[in-house]
């Protein structure tokens, strides 16, 4: 069986944490490494008192950072997997064993689970909607890749793939210039339907202001990254 690696990215989610790491754990499908991303809250109280695995960085990297630091962990240890997952309860566990399954039947270096391959029931805001659907079109005009859902963050990865991301991996807002990158260097992904949650805690990053910063950020990096 596979070796597959949980990356849990972390910062200041003490209301969700434990029911995250817990989920993934009664999935019996893979290991979890919580990534510490210099909360300022319990997180880590509420990590080291239950004896959950994890990695604590002394300040905040950003996703980017948080998310690599994993990749390094899965490399060093041999995994053959590696999932990125919300550690706010957006994302579902119990998909785990699918997103693992679509991997092993080949076809992808990376599966990222969709809210709009099928319909998920996922509505959000107009303006998040517009964002994710001004993305693809970003990535399939410069790339030609056809992905519904770009800015998910959960998606399973292989070997490939974990190695390439532990040593160049975006510093923040990572998913769509990811997907620029890889389909440059000719990777392959598929995308699978999840079901995804409303935030189970903790306040989002991404505020109106900082959605423009995004927005502008990522299509900068990622005209840059297809040129490079």
């Amino acid at each position: 069986m596979k070796r597959v690696l949980v990356i849990i990215p972390a910062f200041n989610e003490e209301a969700a944490i434990l029911d995250t790491a817990a989920r993934v754990r009664a999935t019996g499908r893979a290991d979890c490494l919580v990534v510490n991303d210099g909360s300022t809250d319990r997180t880590e109280e509420l990590l080291a008192a239950h004896g959950i695995p994890h990695v604590r960085l002394p300040v905040n990297l950003g996703i980017g950072g948080a998310v690599q630091t994993g990749y390094r962990y899965a490399v060093d240890k041999g995994y053959d997997y590696a999932v990125q997952l919300d550690g706010d309860g957006q994302h579902n566990p119990e998909d785990l064993d699918r997103l693992v399954r679509a991997m092993e039947d080949g076809g992808a270096d990376m599966v990222i689970g969709s809210r709009f391959v099928e319909d998920s029931g996922y509505r959000g805001s107009r303006a998040r909607r517009l964002g994710i659907r001004y993305f693809s079109m970003l990535i399939r005009l410069l790339t030609g890749l056809s992905v519904t859902d770009p800015t998910s963050g959960y998606r399973i990865v292989n070997r490939r793939l974990m190695e390439r991301f532990a040593v160049r991996y975006p510093g923040d807002y990572p998913e769509v210039e990811v997907l620029v990158d890889m389909a440059r260097a000719g990777y392959r992904v598929k995308e699978l339907s999840v079901r995804m949650n409303s935030r189970q805690g903790g306040v989002s990053s991404i505020t109106p202001v900082k959605s423009i910063y995004y927005m502008t950020k990522v299509t900068v990096f990622s005209l840059l990254r297809r040129v490079a």
